[in-house]
């Protein structure tokens, strides 16, 4: 009987991880997004079935979304998808108004001109799509806004805003952007990029904090009005 080398079984131990993590990343955005139903049950063999995959990566993965508070445990009903309100949406909007100037701060003061003109390469990509691609949209959106934080020395701080950021955008793809608040992003991103060259730290948390302010109760507004419009149909 042939024997695994330590080489093989850290191979296989790093493809189960990649598979766990893929199948929770793909279960919290089918989550967030509305793909599953608020209060829909998970059944394991289920989401093993639709993922193509064994039922040990979906039990790692509903035990790390419940401990995110996506995912509900009940005695004697299994797991169930947690509904995703407004009170839900506001507090992880909260998050980013909390934590995101805190990250930008090092930036405004440390930024070079490369970049600058990174942030305004994406956002030059940003207004030629002019939002006619939201997912395309959603990923340079991300861009700009991680092109600020990802070299924060505080890692943890990073990791957070990374996740809240991937929470936020999934959730988004349930709604359309308003025309509006599209204008809105595009001259708020203009006028961050122009605080950031004069390195003006206080205009530039300012017009952050305007800017992510904003687009939480945009979200806030959005799904208030769908769940109005869905509760009239009923």
């Amino acid at each position: 009987m042939s024997r695994l080398s330590p080489l093989s079984l850290a191979a296989d131990r790093d493809q189960t991880e990649t598979s766990s993590n893929s199948i929770y990343e793909k279960i919290r955005h089918d989550i967030l997004a509305g793909v599953l139903d608020a209060n829909a049950r998970l059944k394991i063999s289920e989401l093993a079935r639709m993922h193509n995959t064994s039922t040990n990566p979906v039990r790692e993965a509903l035990q790390q979304l419940r401990g995110e508070g996506l995912v509900l445990f009940t005695p004697n009903q299994g797991a169930r998808v947690r509904p995703i309100d407004m009170e839900f949406v506001r507090d992880v909007a909260e998050v980013g108004y909390q934590l995101e100037p805190y990250l930008m701060r090092l930036f405004v003061e440390t930024a070079s001109a490369d970049d600058i003109a990174e942030l305004e390469r994406i956002q030059s990509e940003i207004e030629a799509l002019n939002f006619d691609d939201k997912p395309r949209h959603t990923d340079l959106n991300n861009a700009f806004h991680e092109t600020m934080y990802e070299r924060h020395y505080n890692r943890v701080a990073f990791g957070v805003w990374k996740q809240h950021r991937e929470i936020m955008g999934s959730i988004s793809a349930r709604i359309p952007i308003a025309i509006g608040r599209q204008e809105a992003i595009l001259n708020e991103h203009r006028a961050i990029i122009e605080a950031i060259k004069d390195q003006d730290v206080e205009r530039a948390v300012k017009v952050l904090g305007q800017h992510i302010g904003d687009a939480g109760r945009h979200l806030v507004d959005q799904l208030r009005i769908k769940a109005t419009r869905a509760a009239r149909k009923a």
